[in-house]
């Protein structure tokens, strides 16, 4: 039942939005889950900017493209509103925070190395960042598995992944036959919404609403079809042909473009999906890094606002430093270089995925045919989410493994985190803030008592 609320915005300047995915560059932490949960309660939820129909249909599209769904899903929803420009300001500025924040942290790591105070910080940010992908999952469970068919879906992929390994991709096709088929026999259960669409709680009338026409400049056109295609693949070829020139083919930060950008097209469900393979190549092949550098740049990664993939950025920036690209007297100049090109073809995909497909997948709204295998997928997506839920908890809690220690104080910051989290509503800033606090003082408190 819907309860009195405020009318939608009429209208949203790009002033005003600019300045939101600017916010949204710096508060976006907590992984895909904790991001997209960010992005519905302030533009579903709070802003109402999208409504929560259109807001699943552009995100059940995300999921399906390599690269990271949350920053994708910026991009899409700044297109909706702002054309072209809106998606590239969205997108960018998604990004950007982060890339600035891990050069900065980059640089300390490699000239501080071990420092008891950042050691602190990240000590007690973890469990923080386990708690809202804890919070994330149940969010996004609460409103895409509305019957037990979806409840059923979640828990398949659930155990695929945790039990049998299965590959995110055969997980994605797998859900998405099941939508497909199950929906012309059963289509209120695989409609958007899962057959129960009035039964979530209301939001009110948005700006982008379920009934609104779609924009002009989003309906598909060959024409700008090309135009978008040919000038992602100008602008590669253009930061490929300057890399080339400058450092010839076998050059490290051209060596650097080549392999980011074959990795972009791999990251199928995520970071953790195409983590195998940057490690196998910037670890073992090009040795850019050693092993234990590339688990100190996910700790990085997971503990920054932005996508988990920029750990790419932290793999170039120490890649680039080591390597001296512009030689001993410029460490850093090459190393933040390098870090910005892997970003650039790391996350210039994304961009014409979005900015090319976008138009298509408008045109399918309300479409049964289209929608229902996005539904199964956002349920299939569920238990994926759940199984990295309990990946980072195994991890923060037994850092040897099984067979060492339990981490009881992790444990109880973390448990505290989902309290605030759950409970009192606790904000992701206050929240992270108040955990990295905690855990900066239980790492100068514990030597002194011991």
């Amino acid at each position: 039942m819907q309860t009195a609320q405020s009318p939608a915005p009429t209208s949203v300047p790009f002033r005003e939005a600019f300045w939101f995915w600017l916010k949204l560059g710096f508060i976006s932490f907590g992984g895909p889950a904790g991001q997209i949960a960010i992005m519905h309660a302030e533009l579903v939820e709070r802003r109402r900017w999208i409504s929560e129909n259109r807001f699943l249909h552009a995100l059940n599209y995300c999921m399906l493209l390599p690269g990271p769904e949350a920053q994708q899903l910026a991009t899409y929803i700044g297109w909706l509103m702002h054309r072209t420009w809106g998606g590239i300001v969205a997108g960018a500025l998604f990004v950007l925070p982060s890339l600035f924040i891990l050069i900065g942290l980059s640089w300390v790591y490699l000239r501080f190395d071990d420092v008891p105070v950042v050691a602190g910080i990240f000590y007690g940010i973890k469990p923080a960042v386990t708690a809202l992908v804890l919070h994330a999952a149940h969010r996004i469970g609460t409103r895409a598995l509305k019957n037990g068919w979806m409840w059923g879906i979640a828990a398949a992929s659930f155990v695929a992944i945790f039990a049998f390994d299965t590959p995110f991709p055969a997980i994605v096709l797998a859900a998405g036959l099941i939508g497909y088929f199950g929906a012309q026999r059963w289509p209120a259960v695989f409609a958007l919404g899962g057959g129960h669409a009035n039964a979530h709680q209301g939001y009110g009338p948005a700006l982008i609403d379920d009934d609104t026409p779609t924009p002009t400049h989003a309906r598909f056109s060959r024409v700008h079809l090309v135009k978008v295609l040919l000038a992602g693949l100008g602008l590669w070829l253009a930061a490929m042909g300057l890399l080339v020139a400058t450092q010839g083919w076998q050059g490290t930060l051209t060596q650097m473009g080549w392999f980011f950008t074959k990795a972009a097209m791999l990251t199928f469900g995520g970071a953790y999906a195409v983590l195998p393979y940057v490690y196998q190549g910037a670890v073992e092949h090009y040795q850019w890094l050693s092993g234990p550098q590339m688990i100190d740049g996910l700790a990085l990664g997971e503990t920054t606002p932005g996508p988990l993939i920029m750990v790419v950025a932290f793999v170039g920036f120490v890649g680039g430093w080591l390597q001296q690209v512009w030689g001993p007297d410029a460490l850093f100049a090459g190393a933040a270089t390098a870090a910005a090109v892997v970003t650039f073809v790391t996350f210039l995909p994304s961009f014409i995925f979005i900015l090319a497909g976008g138009p298509l997948v408008e045109a399918t709204h309300g479409k049964l045919g289209f929608t229902a295998p996005l539904s199964a997928i956002t349920a299939a997506v569920v238990g994926v989410i759940l199984n990295l839920a309990l990946f980072f908890a195994y991890h923060l809690l037994w850092p040897q493994g099984f067979g060492g220690r339990f981490d009881a104080v992790s444990a109880v910051i973390a448990v505290g985190a989902l309290v605030a989290l759950f409970r009192f509503k606790l904000g992701v800033m206050p929240l992270l803030g108040g955990c990295a606090v905690v855990g900066l003082l239980v790492k100068v408190a514990v030597p002194y008592f011991a």
